[in-house]
């Protein structure tokens, strides 16, 4: 069966950045299942999926505008430290992540810089502006049920469990 809409894929992948760091994997012990066409994953990975199927190989490389976007500096903000009163000093560094309501819903921050009166927030995702390349194998491809179509997303093995 070859991926297509509303079909339920699983497989192993290994994710690496532009430098070649191994950022994600999904091995056969613990492979990873999505429903396709249902934007469960990057869309640049989901559209090199399609039409493949279980035993295909591939190695797909994603430019940052079919993955999670460009880096955008206008996303990066200054603000005063005392923004953070409340907080333990220590989760106050470079690199801790929060979560924040802001007009557009529910986002991570990163926080960028720190210094003595002001802390450096970005709302980038951590891999905007990065090609991010997936060598994947596919193990199995089925059609997906009518809950999981409804639910928007794979259930059982290496998918969404519902507790």
């Amino acid at each position: 069966m070859q991926i297509a809409q509303h079909t339920v894929v699983t497989m192993t992948y290994t994710l690496t950045d532009d430098q070649g760091q191994v950022l994600d994997q999904a091995d056969a012990a613990q492979p990873f299942a999505y429903l396709h066409g249902a934007d469960n994953i990057i869309p640049g990975l989901e559209k090199q999926l399609t039409g493949k199927q279980a035993n295909d190989s591939l190695v797909v490389t994603v430019p940052p505008a079919e993955a999670y976007g460009e880096y955008d500096e206008r996303m990066t903000q200054q603000v005063p430290r005392n923004m953070f009163a409340g907080i333990p000093e220590e989760q106050i560094f470079a690199g801790a992540e929060f979560h924040a309501q802001t007009g557009a819903g529910n986002q991570t921050i990163r926080i960028a810089a720190v210094d003595a009166n002001s802390v450096t927030i970005d709302a980038n995702h951590p891999l905007a502006g990065v090609t991010l390349t997936f060598d994947v194998t596919i193990l199995n491809v089925r059609t997906a049920s009518e809950e999981e179509v409804a639910h928007g997303h794979a259930h059982g093995e290496g998918g969404h469990h519902h507790h």
